[in-house]
C-alpha cells in the first residue's frame, strides 16, 4: 500500500513500537493464564501449583514410595531431608524439601503426581480402575504381615533353642539316669520345635523375598495400567488429586493451608493489576508515537505538497483544480494521518495478538482449536465480503469531496453574481446534487460498517457459546478444568478481536490508502517550468525584454495561440500591448516571468534567455501586476511589503503614492494598519488594482508589467497614476497590456495583436495611419475629436 512507504523514514519509531506492542501483547496474553490461575489454582487446588510438598510425614512418604521406581526413590531422597517436628505433643520424623541444583518443584511434581494418583485411588472403596494399585497394596500388606511373623517365629525358634540347650545341661549334670534320660528327650523334643519353627521363618523368609523380587514389575505394571485407565484425563487428573493429597498432608502437619491459598490469590492479583499497568503504559506510549509519527507525515505532506504547488506552472495548476489541490493538502492527508495511527496501533498489533493468541490456544492443550479455526475463517469471509462490496465507494469518495468543495468554493466566491442574477435555487440544486452524492457514498460506507460491528458480535457470542458447549462436556468428562476453559475463551475472544480490528483497519485504510495516491499524484507530478542547471544570474540586469519568433500553444490545444511574436520592450520605455479579446495579450505577458513556456522562439532580457535564469532570479528583477488584483489577508503594509519584507516604509509610501492609493489609505484611521481580508474582499476593485500596483513598484524592478492592471480605475485617477509612473519611473522597462486607447496613448510602443499575431507596432500616431486593426479600436473607444480627425480635415 502506498500508505506505507511514508513510514519508512520513521523506521526508528516502526522498531520501537513493534517493541512495544509486543510487551502490550504479551502482557494481555498472560493475564488470561493467571485468571485460569485464579480459578483452578487459586480455588479448586488451594493455592497450590505443585503436588510436590514442602513437608511430608515419613510414614506417609513411605506409602507414595510404594508406587515409585527405584531411579525416582533416590531422586526423592536427594531432594527431602528427614527432620523431627512435635505435632500434637508427638515427637514426628518429617521429610522437608532441600531442592538440589538443577531440580525444581515441577519436576519433583511429575514424580509425585502418578505415584499419589496410585494411592489415593488404592485407598478408594468405590475406585473401579485400581485393582493393580491395590494388589500392590495387599503385597506389600502381605509382606509385612510375613516379615512379622517369620520374625515371630525366629524369635520362638532362638527361645526354644535356649530352652533345648538349657534342658540338655540339665541332662548332662544330672547323677541319675531316669533325670538324664527325661531332660535328654525334653532337649531333644525342643530342639525338634525349634528347628520346625526356623523351617517356617525361612519359608516366609523366601516367600518375601519372592514377593519383593517382583515387585518392581508389578509396580511397574501397575503404573502403566493406571496411565491406561485415566486415558485423556491424564496429567491434570494427577495433578488434581496430587494436590489434594498435598493439602491433606499439609493439614496433618498443621500447616496454615488458607495462608497458603491467600498469599498465593494476593501474589497472582499482584502479577494481573502489574500486567494491567505495564498494558495501559505500552499502549499509552505507542498512541504517542503512533499520533507523533502521524503529525510528521501530516505536517511534511503538506509543506511538500505546497512547496509543490507553488513550483507548478499554469499548466499543471489546470491539471488539479484549487478545490482539488485544498482537498488533497487537507481531507486527504488526515485520512492519510488516520491510516498511519491505525497502522502503527492495531495493523501492527492484531497479527502479534493474533498469533500469540494461537500459541497460546495450542499450549492449553483443549483439543478445541478447531472452533478457532472456524472463528478466523467466518471473520476471513465477513471481511472480504465488505472489502469487495466497499473499495469502489472508497475510491469515489475523495472525488466526491473534491466536486463539493469545488461547488461550495464556487458559490461562495461567486455570490454576488449569483444573487444579481436570482440564481439562488439553481445553485442550491447544484450543491445538493454534489452534496447528495457524497452523502450517499458515505452512508453505504457506514451502513457497510454497521452491520460489520452486530455480525461480529454475533459471532463472537456464538463462539463463546460452542466453546462453553464443547467445553461443558469436556469438564463433564473430566477432560477439562473450569479455569482453562475460561482461558481458552478469552483467547478465542482475543484472536478474533485481533482479526475484528483488522477488519475495521481494512475499512479505513482502502480510503487512506486511496488518499495517499492523490497526495502523491501531486508530489510526483515535475513542474514544467524549472530553474536550469547552471543559472545565469551573475548579471547586471539593466530590463530589456525581446521577443524572437516567440510561439506559443496550450498543452491541449490544437493549434497555436501565438505567431511568430517579434518585439523588443526597451528600458526607460513604454511598450503598450493592445488587441481585441482573445488576441492573446495576456499570454503574452505571462510567458515573460515564465508562467507558461515559449513553444517556439524564445524571450531575452538583456540578451539572456530567460530559460536560462533561475526563477527566483527572474521574478526579483520583474514586478508583476495581473489581470486580477490579488490581496492577502493581513494589513495594507503587509501587501505592499509583500515583494519584499526589506522594503522601508518610506519606499512604500512612496510606491502607494505613485500608485494613487495614499489618498483612500490616509482617509482610515489605522492608514497602513488598515486590516485587508482574505481576497481583500473589504477593499474596492479599483483600490485593490491600486494596492496591488504599489506592491510591484515598492520592490523597485528593472521591469515593471501591468496585465490591464488599469481597467477598474477612473479616468482620473488612470491619468494620474500614468504621469506619476512616467514621472517617477525613469529606468524601468514598462510593459502595459491593456483595453483602453487612452491609457497608452502616450506608450512609445504600441503592440498590435490580432488572433495572435502582430499586426502593427509604433507609436500611437504612427499606428493611426498605419494599422486598421488600431484604427477600429481607437475609433470604438474614442471620438473623433479625441483622435484629432476633424482637424486632419
Amino acid at each position: 500500500m502506498k500508505i506505507f512507504k511514508h513510514l519508512g523514514k520513521y523506521w526508528y519509531a516502526v522498531i520501537a513500537v513493534l517493541v512495544l506492542l509486543v510487551v502490550q501483547a504479551n502482557s494481555d496474553l498472560s493475564l488470561p493464564k493467571l485468571t485460569s490461575g485464579i480459578v483452578d489454582v487459586g480455588i479448586q487446588q488451594g493455592g497450590l501449583e505443585y503436588s510436590t510438598p514442602e513437608k511430608i510425614r515419613k510414614t506417609s512418604l513411605q506409602g507414595i514410595e510404594m508406587f515409585m521406581t527405584d531411579d525416582e526413590k533416590k531422586i526423592i531422597e536427594d531432594n527431602y531431608k528427614l527432620t523431627t517436628e512435635k505435632i500434637d505433643g508427638k515427637e514426628v520424623e518429617v521429610y522437608k524439601l532441600n531442592l538440589q541444583d538443577g531440580m525444581t518443584e515441577a519436576k519433583l511434581a511429575d514424580i509425585f503426581n502418578l505415584p499419589m494418583m496410585m494411592l489415593a485411588s488404592s485407598q478408594s472403596k468405590d475406585s473401579s480402575n485400581a485393582s493393580e494399585a491395590k494388589a500392590i497394596i495387599e503385597d506389600y500388606k502381605k509382606v509385612g504381615e510375613d516379615a512379622a511373623k517369620a520374625k515371630q517365629l525366629g524369635e520362638e525358634a532362638t527361645a526354644l533353642g535356649e530352652q533345648a540347650k538349657s534342658a540338655g545341661a540339665e541332662a548332662a549334670a544330672a547323677t541319675d539316669v531316669a533325670t538324664a534320660t527325661e531332660k535328654g528327650a525334653e532337649a531333644q523334643e525342643l530342639a525338634a520345635k525349634a528347628q520346625a519353627k526356623g523351617a517356617e521363618a525361612k519359608a516366609l523368609a523366601d516367600s518375601i523375598k519372592t514377593t519383593t523380587d517382583a515387585m518392581p514389575a508389578k509396580v511397574e505394571s501397575a503404573r502403566n495400567e493406571t496411565k491406561k485407565s485415566l486415558g485423556d484425563l491424564g496429567e491434570d487428573s494427577m495433578k488434581t488429586v496430587g494436590i489434594q493429597l498435598t493439602l491433606s498432608e499439609y493439614k496433618a502437619l498443621d500447616m496454615n493451608t488458607k495462608q497458603i491459598q491467600t498469599d498465593y490469590m494476593v501474589k497472582t492479583g499482584t502479577k494481573m493489576v502489574l500486567l494491567t499497568l505495564i498494558s495501559a503504559v505500552a499502549a499509552i506510549i505507542v498512541g504517542l508515537i503512533a499520533s507523533l509519527v502521524a503529525a510528521s507525515v501530516g505536517r511534511n505532506l503538506r509543506v511538500g505538497q505546497y512547496e509543490r504547488t507553488l513550483q507548478f506552472s499554469n499548466t499543471e495548476m489546470e491539471k488539479f483544480s484549487p478545490a482539488s489541490l485544498i482537498t488533497r493538502n487537507t481531507n486527504d492527508i488526515q485520512q492519510m494521518q488516520m491510516g498511519i495511527v491505525m497502522i502503527m496501533r492495531i495493523v501492527l498489533y492484531a497479527p502479534i495478538l493474533g498469533i500469540g493468541g494461537i500459541y497460546n490456544v495450542y499450549q492449553t492443550g483443549t483439543g478445541m482449536g478447531w472452533i478457532v479455526g472456524v472463528a478466523v475463517a467466518a471473520v476471513l469471509v465477513l471481511v472480504l465480503s465488505l472489502l469487495l462490496t466497499t473499495m469502489p465507494k472508497f475510491k469515489a469518495l475523495q472525488n466526491l469531496v473534491d466536486r463539493v468543495n469545488l461547488v461550495s468554493r464556487e458559490i461562495i466566491t461567486g455570490l454576488p453574481v449569483i444573487r444579481a442574477f436570482s440564481r439562488e435555487k439553481f445553485e442550491e440544486k447544484r450543491f445538493d446534487v454534489a452534496n447528495t452524492n457524497l452523502m450517499k457514498t458515505q452512508l453505504f460506507v457506514n451502513r457497510a460498517m454497521s452491520i460489520m460491528m452486530p455480525v461480529m458480535m454475533l459471532l463472537m457470542n456464538g463462539i463463546s457459546v460452542l466453546i462453553v458447549w464443547v467445553g461443558g462436556h469436556n469438564m463433564n468428562n473430566g477432560q477439562l478444568q473450569v479455569g482453562d476453559m475460561m482461558a481458552f475463551i478469552t483467547y478465542t475472544m482475543q484472536i478474533v478481536m485481533a482479526f475484528m480490528m483488522l477488519s475495521m483497519v481494512s475499512i479505513i485504510l482502502p480510503r487512506a490508502n486511496v488518499a495517499a495516491g492523490r497526495v502523491e499524484e501531486v508530489l510526483e507530478t515535475e513542474p514544467t517550468i524549472k530553474d536550469p542547471e547552471h543559472p545565469k544570474d551573475d548579471h547586471d540586469f539593466k530590463g530589456e525584454v525581446k521577443f524572437e519568433g516567440v510561439e506559443f500553444r496550450y498543452g491541449d490545444a490544437d493549434e497555436d495561440v501565438l505567431h511568430h511574436i517579434n518585439f523588443t520592450a526597451k528600458p526607460g520605455q513604454t511598450t503598450a500591448i493592445i488587441g481585441s479579446t482573445g488576441s492573446g495579450k495576456s499570454t503574452i505577458v505571462n510567458l515573460i516571468p515564465r508562467l507558461f513556456d515559449v513553444t517556439g522562439g524564445r524571450i531575452t532580457i538583456d540578451g539572456i534567455d530567460i530559460r536560462e535564469l533561475s526563477l527566483h532570479k527572474l521574478h526579483e528583477i520583474i514586478g508583476f501586476v495581473p489581470q486580477k488584483g490579488i490581496l492577502f489577508s493581513g494589513d495594507i503594509a503587509s501587501n505592499i511589503k509583500f515583494g519584499d519584507a526589506n522594503i522601508s516604509d518610506e519606499q512604500m509610501r512612496k510606491a502607494a503614492e505613485i500608485a494613487q492609493a495614499e489618498e483612500f489609505i490616509d482617509s482610515n484611521e489605522k492608514g497602513y494598519s488598515r486590516e485587508i481580508s482574505q481576497g481583500g474582499n473589504n477593499v474596492s476593485g479599483g483600490q485593490k488594482q491600486r494596492l496591488s500596483i504599489a506592491r510591484a513598484l515598492a520592490k523597485n524592478p528593472k521591469i515593471l508589467i501591468f496585465d490591464d492592471s488599469f481597467s477598474a480605475l477612473d479616468n482620473k485617477t488612470d491619468v494620474a497614476l500614468r504621469k506619476a509612473l512616467s514621472e517617477n519611473i525613469k529606468g524601468a522597462t514598462q510593459i502595459i497590456v491593456a483595453q483602453k486607447i487612452s491609457t497608452i496613448l502616450h506608450a512609445d510602443n504600441i503592440i498590435v495583436l490580432n488572433e495572435g499575431r502582430v499586426v502593427g507596432h509604433g507609436t500611437h500616431d504612427e499606428l493611426m495611419k498605419s494599422s486598421t486593426v488600431y484604427q477600429e479600436i481607437a475609433q470604438s473607444q474614442l471620438s473623433n475629436a479625441e483622435l484629432g480627425i476633424e482637424e486632419a480635415e
